[in-house]
């Protein structure tokens, strides 16, 4: 039974190709949805799809090791401050002008990214496509439910979150793929005629609402600064600060006090203007605040352990950015798989218990991976990564419904936002966390292992013992060469025993969600049609 054109919102075309017009309401909505989660998997895609390849563009821009990072950090900071500002700029210009613009601009940054001369136009050309990607994020989240009728909602809740999942997952092996095969220029050349494509579609087939013009007249700039200089700065912070010993650098220092100042600027104009840059009306129900708890949460876990795995891999055993990709890419195997059980459930489970299952299942995939050793490789993480993969389909899909699925109409653009903000700001802080913890536990276990090799794991008794043996036998030279092999070994046991460490803390950070989900009510259903 198709749906009714006033159900999904659209209106009937007014002049269209012969074969456009024979397509009904929901062909259209869903064709329209479809190029949506192509420009969402785009601009989720490009967070990591160039991480894998730095040292390639490095090498082919001549730029420094610490000059190379703002790549990443650039496309981050504009894309942070973009995705909560979706909300005011969609239902200023209309979901169909902010979507096809945002895809339209992503794709013309990518080529310029592709064309970049040198470093700084590079970083410019980040900071552009960061902020359209910003605009394709959450506005696809916001769709789905105003495209949608409740009952048809569950296919697009499962690959909205598929698409959240299997973006960052495959990002390292689909960018370490490109470069060894082509260039590091078609890391952004992939996007043009995908972006081509998204953009067409999206502004011919989307029609959910009408633009509200007058509210660009009344464009909060003060608070728009303020939110800026907020994200903006607390994005470079945490980017930057693990490699600069943080609040030590006096650049860090103030980063952190901008981010002071913004906060407080935009939480001023948020009372006092007119129309503020953001609504945050939607954090007065208490399921979008748990929901934006196990987001931030979830946000840490996806990232930090597509931060986790490779460096492990790298700095441990040795990989290249193919073969570290083959892991990484081991949990979509499950979100394949477990994507239709996790859309059947939603529909006859309460979203809270299928959220509670997820985030237990993605604390037990950590929990395994706190038994690495030195010789850990694709079989050590298979388990893990397939229980992880399982666990995220089953943390994305209850997670949205219930963050999303009970707010009013006039709420569901700046909520969605908000809710894609927290995972972003999850992630952010997860890595930056991560990065600290490592770094801590690593000095940790470096001091015991040399101040006690006797009570060391067997690698480094082994080497102890061999390097006495040498000593005895071949004299001082021999007994040097086995002191720096020695040395070598103890670093990189600590080194092990502090991602075992960083695992077992990423287990238990996921008892808060799991403790605030209590405080959520069970979503009856969908407040719509209600209004405000």
């Amino acid at each position: 039974m198709s749906a009714r054109a006033e159900d999904l919102g659209f209106d009937a075309p007014i002049a269209v190709a012969p074969a456009i017009a024979r397509l009904n309401t929901k062909q259209r909505a869903w064709i329209a949805f479809g190029a949506m989660l192509l420009g969402n998997f785009m601009a989720i895609l490009d967070v990591q799809i160039v991480a894998s390849s730095v040292n390639e563009i490095r090498a082919g821009l001549s730029a420094s090791a610490d000059e190379i990072s703002w790549v990443q950090t650039a496309y981050l900071i504009a894309e942070v401050i973009a995705i909560p500002l979706s909300g005011f700029l969609s239902r200023s210009l209309s979901t169909r002008i902010y979507f096809g613009g945002s895809a339209f601009g992503f794709t013309c940054a990518s080529l310029a990214c592709a064309l970049s001369w040198n470093l700084p136009s590079l970083i410019v050309f980040r900071v552009v496509q960061g902020f359209f990607a910003g605009g394709l994020i959450p506005t696809t989240m916001s769709a789905l439910f105003l495209m949608f009728p409740q009952q048809q909602r569950t296919l697009p809740y499962v690959l909205c979150g598929m698409v959240s999942l299997l973006a960052p997952s495959i990002g390292a092996a689909t960018g370490g793929t490109i470069t060894h095969v082509l260039t590091w220029p078609w890391l952004f050349l992939i996007n043009l005629v995908p972006g081509l494509i998204v953009t067409a579609l999206a502004l011919r087939f989307i029609d959910i609402d009408r633009p509200q013009t007058a509210l660009l007249r009344r464009t909060d700039f003060a608070g728009l600064a303020g939110l800026a200089a907020f994200l903006g700065s607390l994005q470079y912070l945490l980017e930057e600060g693990p490699r600069n010993a943080w609040f030590e650098d006096r650049t860090i220092g103030f980063f952190a006090l901008m981010s002071i100042a913004g906060a407080a600027i935009f939480g001023w104009r948020v009372r006092a203007a007119a129309e503020p840059i953001v609504d945050l009306r939607a954090l007065r129900n208490a399921n979008f605040r748990v929901g934006c708890c196990a987001s931030f949460v979830v946000g840490v876990m996806l990232y930090g352990i597509v931060y986790l795995i490779p460096t492990f891999l790298g700095l441990v055993r040795g990989y290249d950015s193919l073969q570290v990709g083959q892991v990484t890419m081991l949990s979509g195997i499950t979100m394949f798989l477990s994507a239709p059980l996790a859309g059947r459930l939603q529909e006859k489970i309460d979203p809270r218990y299928l959220l509670a299952y997820g985030l237990g299942m993605i604390a037990f995939g950590d929990w395994l991976d706190a038994a690495l050793t030195s010789q850990s490789g694709l079989q050590s993480f298979l388990v893990p990564q397939l229980i992880r993969g399982h666990g995220f389909t089953f943390c994305l899909v209850p997670m949205t419904v219930l963050t999303l699925g009970t707010l009013p109409e006039a709420l569901v653009k700046s909520g969605s936002g908000l809710f894609n903000l927290m995972r972003n700001l999850g992630g952010a802080f997860g890595i930056a966390g991560i990065q600290t913890l490592l770094r801590d536990a690593n000095a940790d276990q470096l001091q015991k292992l040399a101040s006690n090799l006797t009570l060391a794991r067997l690698p480094v008794r082994d080497a102890y013992l061999q390097a006495q043996q040498l000593a005895g036998a071949f004299g001082d030279e021999a007994a040097a060469i086995s002191a720096r092999v020695l040395e070598g070994i103890v670093r990189r046991e600590a080194l092990v025993l502090a991602y075992n460490q960083t695992f077992i803390t990423l287990a238990w950070l996921m008892l808060i969600p799991l403790l605030a989900l209590p405080l959520a009510s069970k979503p009856t259903q969908n407040l719509l049609a209600q209004g405000d």
